[in-house]
């Protein structure tokens, strides 16, 4: 649902509600502030009868927002109830940013038709396009086969399905690392790992992330270069820089393997494939990858605060 007036939320969202309060049909709603606000003014008393999530729970690294809501859906599924989820990302356009985050988050979003479904509970996504510039809006679109309009709930006929909008994605060029890194190591054998784990350790502690945060890092960094070692051709080249609050991490072997477009956005009990780029992209915000002819490239993103929000909730773990 695409949001361009508070008088939108009324008209379209709000009687969907209604009817979910007045048939005790179980709800959870995860909008930012702003949405709350309107929505609980327009509903009035019904507002009690559902269930208000706290958005920044839900929205951390990209990937942890994803797999949050996955596992909130698979309980509610184990349980036998059908819980209708509203969600508003919490990611606003950043022109400036280092790096498109809402571009990466709509990769998880566009894979959630396939690995939410077998949970049988509706989701409905709002993107407000008040927020978000009108690129954005139309791949919102793009990844989403309805839409609720004010002619009710419409097919899209835009739609593009996960695995070719992941294969689009993977297809951008990443962008060029800097000429100068803070970390450069060459890596030959898996014996070499201990050690570079202890320079990555000590680089990220360096730039002031907690022991927990640190941890984690060098956890998907180390998982990444093994990938590399195992399944691509050594030597594998480890660089690390950081800008502004972000640390980069880039790791690139010789193989020119392709990565399956959706490599690591399915859980290990979901997907038939390893675990090293699931890790990955639970730890890091966002998660580049690319194939060229005699390289494949895997690079990740550790902002300082969303690293640190909710650090020491166990489902961060």
């Amino acid at each position: 649902m695409i949001i361009d007036s508070d008088d939108t939320l009324d008209r379209l969202l709000v009687p969907v509600l209604r009817g979910h309060a007045a048939r005790g049909e179980p709800v959870l709603i995860v909008v930012s502030p702003a949405t709350e606000s309107v929505l609980r003014a327009r509903l009035g008393s019904d507002a009690e009868a559902l269930t208000w999530g706290d958005s920044s729970a839900f929205y951390q690294r990209l990937g942890f927002a994803y797999e949050a809501f996955r596992r909130f859906l698979r309980q509610q599924h184990a349980e036998g109830r059908s819980v209708h989820v509203i969600a508003e990302p919490d990611i606003p356009t950043d022109l400036d940013a280092p790096i498109d985050r809402v571009a990466a988050y709509l990769s998880y979003e566009s894979i959630c038709n396939d690995t939410y479904a077998e949970y049988n509970c509706p989701v409905t996504c709002l993107w407000d396009s008040r927020r978000h510039p009108t690129l954005v809006i139309e791949g919102v679109r793009s990844i989403h086969d309805h839409e609720l309009t004010d002619r009710g709930v419409q097919a899209n006929n835009t739609f593009v399905p996960a695995h070719a909008y992941l294969s689009g994605r993977s297809q951008v060029t990443m962008p060029p690392a800097p000429p100068a890194t803070d970390v450069d190591l060459t890596l030959s054998a898996l014996t070499e790992l201990e050690p570079a784990r202890t320079v990555v350790t000590d680089w990220a502690t360096g730039h002031g992330f907690s022991a927990r945060a640190t941890g984690q890092i060098t956890v998907a960094v180390n998982e990444v270069v093994t990938n590399g070692l195992q399944h691509g051709l050594p030597p594998v080249r480890l660089r690390a820089w950081h800008h502004d609050g972000i640390l980069v991490v880039q790791v690139d072997d010789r193989g020119a393997r392709p990565i399956a477009p959706d490599a690591g956005y399915r859980s290990p009990a979901q997907a038939s494939t390893g675990t090293g780029l699931w890790l990955a992209r639970q730890f890091a915000d966002i998660v580049l990858t690319q194939t060229d002819p005699g390289r494949t490239a895997v690079r990740l993103y550790f902002p300082h605060a969303l690293t640190h929000r909710n650090l020491d909730d166990p489902a961060a773990a």
